[in-house]
C-alpha cells in the first residue's frame, strides 16, 4: 500500500517507545475531582448541581442552551463540596464544580446502552452532545457540530484520525490496539448518520501494529485502512483530508467545505461507548512521559482528576522537571502549577529534564526559506513573525495569519533558532481579537 502523505511538515524523533508496547493502566480514583464549567470550544456551561447536592457517575453536572457547547458529567459518584474559580490547563481561572468522591461508583440511572439503528440518523448529533463528546485530540470541538453540517455541505468522506504525530504522544496507539472494536463501531454510527459507506481509519506507518490489526477487523465491513507516511503534522485536518483524498480544504475553510468529516480516534470511541454501554464521556487516556518521570505510562483517568494527583500515584518525579506541557511538545501548553485537572482535551502530560527543555538562543534571520519550505498551510513564517514583533498588525493579516495551525515546524527546522511560532501566536490572537470587533461593529451597523 502506498503511503499517504502531504506537502510540507518535518520529522522529529518521535520517541514514543517509552510508552507504546506497555497497556493502558486504570488510575486510582482520587478523593476530590475538579470539573470547569469550559471544557471545549464554544460557550461554557452552567452549573445544574449546587453545593451539597448528591451525583453519580454519569450524572449530567453542567449544560448551556448554545448549539457550541458541550455538556460536562460527573466522572464519579459523590457529593458537590464547592462551584468556585480553579485553574485550567490554558493558565486561566474557570468556574469549576468540585465533587469529592465516595469510592461507591454509582451509576446514574439515565446510563443506559442504545442500538444506535433504532434511532433516526438525525438523532445521532442530540445523543452525541447529550453524552458531552468533543474532540479528543486536544482541539475540544463540540463533534455534534461536526455530525450537523449546513444543509448545503453533502458528507461523503469519514476519517478517524490514527496519526497521533506529535512526539511521545501514545494513547490513540494503544486505544486502537486495545478496544478496536470500539473504534470501528464508533465510525460506524457516524457513517450511519450521514447515510454513506466511505469510512477510513489513517493511520501513521510507526503503528504498523495498528494498522495490522484494524485491517484485519475492518476485513468485510468496507472500511479502508489507510497507511499514513510518518511526518509532523500528519493529524492536522486539511494534512490528513488532503493525504486521504487529495482534497484541499480553502483557506479559512472547513473540511465539511470538501465533503469530509475527521474524528479522532478516542472521540470515535467515546461516540461507541454512549451507544454500546450509555456511558457519557468521563474517561480519557492520557500518556504520563518524559526524562522527569518515575514511570512514562498510559493511564485510564477519570476526567477532573488532578494532574499532581497522577503524579503522585505514579511515584513522584525521578528529577525536577524544568517544564511540564500539557499535551505534545510541538503544540502542547506549558503548566505553571499542578493542581490543574485533566480535561476533556488532555492528551499527555510531558514531564521534561532541564536537559529536554533547553532553549536554545535565537540568532539574526539569514532568509534560508527553510521555515516556507517546511509550512504545511503554504505561509511564509519568517515575514509573518517579524510582522508580529513589529506590532503590524494590517501586514498579518494580510500574510494570512490566521490560517497558522501553530504546529511549530517553522521554529524546529529553523537553523538560526528564532521563536516563529510564540511570535505567530501572539500576533494570530492580536488579529483575530481585531477580526472579531470588525464583524461585531458590522452587526451593530456601525
Amino acid at each position: 500500500m502506498p503511503k499517504l502523505t502531504f506537502k510540507g511538515g518535518v520529522h522529529p524523533k518521535d520517541n514514543k517507545d517509552y510508552t507504546c508496547y506497555d497497556k493502558i493502566v486504570e488510575l486510582e480514583q482520587p478523593e476530590f475531582l475538579v470539573f470547569p464549567l469550559s471544557q471545549h470550544i464554544g460557550a461554557p456551561c452552567e452549573p445544574l448541581v449546587k453545593k451539597g447536592d448528591r451525583v453519580y457517575k454519569g450524572t449530567k453536572i453542567a449544560d448551556s442552551a448554545a448549539f457550541v457547547s458541550a455538556p460536562i458529567h460527573s466522572s464519579v459518584s459523590g457529593t458537590v463540596t464547592a462551584i468556585e474559580p480553579r485553574p485550567v490547563p490554558n493558565g486561566q481561572m474557570v468556574n469549576s464544580i468540585v465533587i469529592q468522591n465516595d469510592f461507591s461508583d454509582e451509576e446514574d440511572p439515565s446510563v443506559e446502552p442504545l442500538d444506535y439503528k433504532s434511532v433516526k440518523p438525525d438523532d445521532i448529533p442530540g445523543i452525541v452532545r447529550d453524552a458531552g463528546v468533543v474532540g479528543m485530540g486536544g482541539a475540544t470541538f463540540p463533534t455534534h457540530v461536526k455530525l450537523s453540517p449546513a444543509p448545503d455541505k453533502k458528507i461523503d468522506t469519514v476519517i478517524v484520525n490514527g496519526a497521533e504525530c506529535e512526539p511521545y504522544l501514545t494513547s490513540d496507539h494503544r486505544v486502537m490496539l486495545e478496544t478496536p472494536e470500539e473504534l470501528i463501531t464508533g465510525l460506524k454510527i457516524i457513517l450511519y448518520r450521514f447515510g454513506i459507506t466511505n469510512g477510513h481509519i489513517a493511520i501513521e506507518e510507526n503503528k504498523a501494529d495498528a494498522i495490522e490489526l484494524l485491517t484485519e477487523k475492518c476485513a468485510g465491513e468496507g472500511i479502508t485502512v489507510d497507511t499514513l507516511k510518518k511526518k509532523y503534522p500528519q493529524g492536522g485536518e486539511k494534512q490528513l483530508i488532503y493525504a486521504v483524498t487529495k482534497r484541499k480544504v480553502p483557506l479559512g475553510g472547513l473540511p465539511a467545505d470538501v465533503g469530509v468529516v475527521v474524528v479522532n480516534v478516542d472521540t470515535c470511541t467515546a461516540i461507541a461507548r454512549r451507544f454500546m454501554y450509555g456511558t457519557p464521556l468521563i474517561r480519557r487516556i492520557v500518556t504520563l512521559v518524559g526524562g522527569a518521570v518515575t514511570k512514562p505510562i498510559n493511564y485510564r483517568v477519570r476526567i477532573g482528576t488532578p494532574v499532581e494527583y497522577i503524579i503522585e500515584k505514579n511515584g513522584g518525579f525521578a528529577e525536577e522537571p524544568k517544564k511540564v506541557i500539557m499535551g505534545g511538545p510541538m503544540m502542547g501548553q506549558a503548566q505553571f502549577r499542578l493542581d490543574v485537572p485533566i480535561i476533556k482535551g488532555s492528551s499527555a502530560i510531558l514531564c521534561l529534564t532541564e536537559k529536554e527543555a533547553e532553549l536554545p538562543e535565537e540568532e539574526p534571520c539569514f532568509r534560508c526559506g527553510r521555515c516556507v519550505a517546511h509550512c504545511p498551510m503554504g505561509l511564509m513564517p519568517l515575514y509573518i513573525s517579524q510582522f508580529s514583533r513589529l506590532e503590524d498588525y494590517d501586514n498579518c493579516e494580510k500574510y494570512n495569519i490566521t490560517a497558522c495551525i501553530e504546529c511549530g515546524c517553522c521554529s524546529f527546522e529553523c537553523p538560526a533558532k528564532r521563536h516563529l511560532v510564540q511570535d505567530i501566536r501572539r500576533g494570530k490572537q492580536e488579529v483575530m481579537g481585531r477580526i472579531k470587533a470588525r464583524q461585531t461593529a458590522q452587526k451593530e451597523g456601525k
